[in-house]
């Protein structure tokens, strides 16, 4: 009976200690935002993920009435920027504007050494755009669609080269993901980043790249190149004529994705509050037109629908990493 009754103690007192909790996060909600809200970007300024951050710092300011200034934090694949959040107080006055390769990617690549655990710690707060990117190729390559690609890599299995942007990089383990899917095997040629290894596709150095939309599609309208498909689920609205690797292979998505999120154990009014403010912003028409500038598509979800998709996108890249022996530089 003793132990009985210090049973039912011990979970009334958890039970209170919960209330306590979550009447701490209301009444702190109530006050949010009291002060400026940083807003770290894991990134060089410039690029699609320094403009996503922008945005969403913009908007909190004109919604909250508070300053949200942008903080660019690059270096080491976004870890440093990522972690900085993972590790700042969970007061929703620090918060991540992050993308694909910092929080699905590099626990694949990087495992015991990741300074953080994006599932453990960090809160998401909505998704809030994907890029795709283009498969192309040199014209001088008798392929013209990615049926026939496909055909001549298994005619000759590992002889066609194609750049890798370096080891782990989204191009990389997108055209990793193509060969898994499509059956093929194929020769990576490292080079130090995108330009250069656009710079050799552009030459008829290596043929065959996955690169961003944006910075080929020049290179696509003058003939230079050819694109053989995009790597999101469906076409691009930024060329409807390419059709998306999916048509082929079925059930191939290769997008980058950028996302909001906040310290673990952020309170969840405050997680709340920021999902709808910035859900609110992305359904605006003007989001819509700037993102697309960018070659990016609006996404806005609910903290749980985008805590489910980082979930996903973690076991996809740790699975693909692992066939692809993609290893850390």
């Amino acid at each position: 009976m003793a132990c009985r009754k210090k049973n039912v103690r011990a979970i009334e007192r958890a039970a209170l200690a919960g209330l306590m909790l979550l009447g701490a996060g209301a009444a702190a909600a109530q006050g949010y935002p009291a002060k400026t809200i940083r807003v770290v970007v894991p990134v060089a300024a410039g690029g699609t993920g320094d403009m996503l951050a922008r945005f969403v710092a913009d908007r909190l300011t004109d919604a909250f009435k508070q300053q949200a200034v942008v903080e660019n934090r690059a270096g080491a694949n976004g870890i440093i920027g990522t972690d900085i959040v993972a590790k700042a107080p969970p007061d929703g006055y620090t918060i991540v504007v992050a993308s694909a390769g910092n929080i699905a990617i590099n626990p694949g690549l990087y495992g015991a050494k990741l300074t953080f655990d994006p599932e453990r710690d960090l809160a998401p707060v909505t998704q809030v755009a994907n890029t795709t990117q283009i498969l192309i190729i040199h014209p001088s390559v008798p392929a013209k669609t990615v049926k026939e690609l496909i055909s001549l890599a298994k005619a000759s299995p590992g002889k066609l080269d194609y750049v890798n942007a370096g080891n782990g990089s989204t191009p990389h383990l997108n055209m990793a993901l193509f060969a898994s899917m499509a059956g093929i095997k194929l020769n990576g040629i490292v080079y130090k980043g995108s330009t250069p290894g656009r710079v050799a596709v552009v030459a008829g150095e290596t043929p065959l790249m996955v690169d961003g939309l944006m910075p080929s599609m020049p290179l696509i309208q003058s003939g230079r190149l050819r694109a053989l498909g995009v790597t999101s689920l469906t076409r691009s609205p930024a060329m409807p004529d390419v059709p998306a690797i999916a048509e082929t292979v079925p059930g191939y998505v290769g997008e980058i994705w950028y996302g909001v999120l906040a310290p673990a154990k952020t309170p969840v009014d405050i997680v709340s509050r920021l999902n709808s403010v910035i859900v609110a912003a992305l359904k605006q028409p003007d989001a819509t037109a700037r993102f697309a500038k960018q070659g990016a598509d609006v996404v806005a979800s609910t903290p749980a629908e985008f805590g489910d998709f980082i979930k996903r996108e973690i076991v996809k890249w740790a699975r693909v990493i692992k066939e692809a022996g993609a290893k850390v530089d």
